[in-house]
């Protein structure tokens, strides 16, 4: 029997004004499938033009500008919409959605359908729940003592996955892909007995104790900033008064 990381995916990344996801926009989407390890994947590509300045430090990342966002983009209204959908079909054939950093690309698309369809991104999941294989979250916990940092491109390098055009939406969801892939073959004496589904529900276990031990070192070193234990998804915050 196939094993899950050998059989269909679909990846998901953004890149965007900034990494505050209550207030920044996406300008850029990719949704990767995969239907096995020896496949062409299928990818949807997305444009945006957000309707705010794009800062120069997020320019200086992803090389998008608001002249080509302006010339190129699509408003964003049916563009979540389009997105939502994609995924919502995609989570309803029973793949696994990766996500690198799920609280941030699915937060921040949460916050853009609120903020221009008036829908949260459940709704348009309300027939089947996300199943979300974060490799940030796996990686953290099944080598949980690796010291160094662990972003996509430090991921990549480690599991042998090229990344090839880092920043863009659609390279970076790949390789979350492959990343996931090349994970699950590495420690498959671990993963091999549990579904995507029952990996879904323990990192969002992983995931808190994770944001707990990181608030940990914050205080201990003095810092007061705050790590939301929230996984795959951050809740809405409450209005202001």
């Amino acid at each position: 029997m196939t094993c899950w990381y050998e059989g269909p995916l679909t990846a998901f990344d953004t890149e965007t004004t900034g990494v505050d996801v209550e207030h920044d926009r996406i300008v850029s989407a990719a949704v990767v499938v995969q239907d096995r390890t020896d496949a062409r994947p299928r990818v949807t590509r997305w444009l945006v033009s957000p309707g705010v300045p794009v800062p120069d430090g997020a320019t200086a990342i992803h090389g998008l500008t608001d002249d080509h966002l302006r010339c190129n983009g699509r408003w964003p209204a049916p563009v979540m919409e389009e997105i939502a959908r994609k995924i919502a079909d995609e989570t309803a054939t029973g793949r696994p959605l990766v996500v690198m950093n799920a609280p941030f690309d699915l937060t921040l698309l949460d916050r853009e359908l609120r903020r221009h369809r008036n829908a949260s991104l459940g709704h348009y999941l309300e027939t089947r729940p996300l199943c979300v294989l974060d490799p940030r979250v796996l990686d953290k916990h099944l080598d949980r003592y690796r010291k160094g940092r662990r972003t996509l491109a430090d991921l990549c390098e480690l599991y042998g996955v090229e990344l090839s055009g880092a920043h863009d939406a659609a390279a970076d969801a790949q390789a979350s892909l492959e990343v996931v892939r090349a994970l699950g073959r590495r420690f498959a004496a671990r993963l091999d007995d549990l579904t995507p589904g029952e990996l879904h529900a323990r990192q969002a276990v992983w995931h808190a104790a994770q944001a707990r031990g990181l608030q940990a070192w914050f205080a201990r070193s003095g810092s007061q900033e705050a790590v939301d234990p929230a996984w795959p998804l951050r809740p809405e915050l409450p209005a202001a008064a």
